[in-house]
């Protein structure tokens, strides 16, 4: 799995269209921001319990972080490194 992600942000990286990576820590229900272009950790950003999926808007401008034990979505503004909302999801 982190031989796809690699690869993933490689090429997204080269292609221009990824600047900064968000990779989910589990354990410490966090985010780590990383600038791909200088492989650096930029940002750490708390969210709800368990992170373990993350989606990008088309426009860049939230991060959509799924939380497993919470059953929660935390949304996180890209300009301020803030959660500005948390959504609760399934039942």
């Amino acid at each position: 799995m982190k031989k796809i992600l690699t690869i993933t942000l490689m090429l997204a990286s080269m292609l221009g269209m990824a600047q900064t990576a968000y990779i989910t820590n589990n354990i410490d229900s966090s985010i780590t921001v990383i600038d791909v272009a200088t492989n650096t950790v930029v940002d750490s950003i708390r969210v709800g319990h368990s992170p373990n999926g993350v989606s990008v808007s088309a426009d860049g401008t939230k991060v959509y972080v799924t939380n497993s034990v919470d059953g929660t979505v935390s949304v996180i503004n890209t300009s301020t490194s803030t959660v500005t909302t948390l959504v609760t999801v399934g039942t």
